[in-house]
């Protein structure tokens, strides 16, 4: 099925993005109303096709019903409610203070939109990383084109269908095809790319934005750690391993940016934790159909792969059964894989989960340190002196204390990474201020005029310009009025 879908004819490219220009300019994209209307209609969408949703995300992934309602459906439909409430507030001008020296005088900062943007999202969460970011767009008034990945072509290909019928079809394009489509895309000038999915791609579209200084917001993968610091509670330790189950094998199999990618714990609770992960995932995981497959035979056989380096082989502990005709793999636990093997060098995108002992769990600060940043950092512990360390001593998209992955779905905190793991923020108001310009709007009057602003220049103006520089007021009143020197 992969790649089986209709592509946007390339002679078309050129007259789609000219059009989706004409429709900027004509301002209705600007209009408040114009934005609650797309925003009500991608609820539409959203609620009226959620069957149909669920059976894309089962063709593409063997996502289970429930799964893709929580991680996908319902994490949306909150979120574009939540932007549909605040619109009014986050695009109404916002006033700035202004100094005494520029009285009468007003200064505000007015979102206003960037005008036509392209957005590419990924195969993993096919439609939340389509629709989230697209919200945020529209929120903010622009023209978009939407590219979905080819790689989830029953999402792409219900995307493609049914975006023009709940939205505005002059001002929203859904583009489908290969990467040389996406390359196409990247030869035309857009007022911001959003591009979500792996580094080596990442590049490509940075390169291909400089030609026209589009600014760009990369949202990258990353080997995202878990500091477990044992919990001496046994219902704690439970309830940390829930997380960290449904974190790493109950989203997407694993196959998420923000998945758990390896673990760090003290060497003394290892086999503790080992147990109680194996316990758990046999609950969890009674049935096949309750974790998603594989995307697909070539990201198949790469994980396998990470599993046939004898260094890695010898470490597992749990599972590591792969059956290539459903494109599934079992929740598979490593102890101590050679830190030099692929598997700690790539982040695993998968249901395999190394887990790193370490003396005592302030060495996984060091440890996570000489690694570059993640796009997020997971730490189960009670120890608040251990919580302010990895605050303020490691650097990371998000930090995410006794759970993981939930941070995604909070409207009011940035999502996004730093360095190697992307940079950009979207998510909530963070959405809107991703595809909006903030533009500075300084009002004065003719009233009064200061004229030592101008030459000819004397020691004079130099002491008023020093007051003005300093906020003394005071003494420059004073001096303006001779009353001082």
């Amino acid at each position: 099925m992969e790649g089986r879908m209709p592509e946007t004819p390339a002679l078309g490219l050129d007259g789609l993005v000219g059009g989706l220009r004409e429709v900027y300019r004509s301002g209705r994209t600007r209009e408040l109303a114009w934005r609650r209307s797309q925003l009500k209609g991608l609820i539409s969408l959203l609620t009226e096709k959620e069957e149909d949703i669920f059976d894309a995300l089962r063709e593409d992934l063997g996502k289970h019903r429930t799964e893709a309602f929580r991680d996908e459906v319902g994490v949306l439909v909150k979120s574009v409610k939540n932007t549909l409430q605040n619109l009014e507030k986050w695009a109404a001008p916002e006033k700035a203070p202004t100094p005494l020296v520029s009285f009468p005088a007003t200064a505000l900062v007015v979102p206003e939109p960037l005008g036509v943007v392209l957005i590419f999202s990924c195969w993993n969460l096919p439609l939340g990383l389509a629709l989230e970011p697209l919200s945020g767009a529209l929120a903010a008034g622009n023209a978009v084109v939407l590219k979905p990945s080819e790689l989830a072509p029953s999402t792409a290909a219900f995307l493609a269908a049914n975006i023009p019928r709940y939205l505005d079809s002059e001002a929203v394009k859904v583009v489908l095809g290969a990467p040389e489509v996406g390359e196409k895309l990247m030869e035309h000038r857009w007022d911001k790319v959003l591009f979500t999915g792996g580094a080596r791609v990442g590049r490509i579209i940075m390169t291909k934005a400089a030609k026209h200084l589009t600014p760009v917001a990369l949202e990258l993968g990353s080997k995202c750690p878990c500091i477990v610091d044992w919990l001496d509670s046994k219902r704690d330790s439970q309830i940390a391993v829930n997380r960290i189950i449904g974190a790493k094998w109950s989203t997407c199999a694993g196959q998420a940016c923000i998945a758990i990618d390896y673990i760090l714990v003290e060497e003394q609770f290892a086999p503790i934790l080992i147990e109680l992960l194996k316990s758990t995932i046999k609950r969890f995981f009674s049935k096949p159909e309750d974790m998603a497959r594989i995307l697909n035979e070539k990201h198949f056989n790469r994980l396998s792969g990470l599993l046939k380096d004898h260094n890695v082989s010898c470490s597992v502990v749990h599972g590591g059964g792969m059956d290539p005709k459903t494109l599934s793999i079992e929740p598979t636990i490593l102890l101590n894989p050679s830190l030099d093997s692929d598997i700690m060098r790539e982040e695993i995108f998968g249901p395999l989960l190394p887990i790193i002992t370490v003396k005592k769990i302030e060495d996984s600060i060091e440890f996570l340190n000489s690694k570059p940043k993640p796009l997020a950092i997971y730490a189960f512990t009670r120890n608040e002196a251990l919580k302010q360390r990895i605050i303020k001593e490691t650097s990371s998209g998000s930090v995410t204390f006794n759970d993981a992955i939930v941070q995604y779905g909070l409207e009011s905190i940035p999502f996004g990474g730093v360095g190697q793991s992307g940079f950009g923020q979207y998510h909530g108001k963070y959405s809107f201020e991703m595809f909006s310009h903030k533009k500075a709007v300084l009002k004065r009057s003719l009233l009064i005029e200061f004229m030592f602003r101008y030459p000819p220049w004397d020691d004079r103006k130099l002491g008023l310009l020093r007051h003005v520089f300093r906020y003394d007021y005071v003494s420059l009143f004073l001096t303006l009025l001779g009353l001082r020197r």
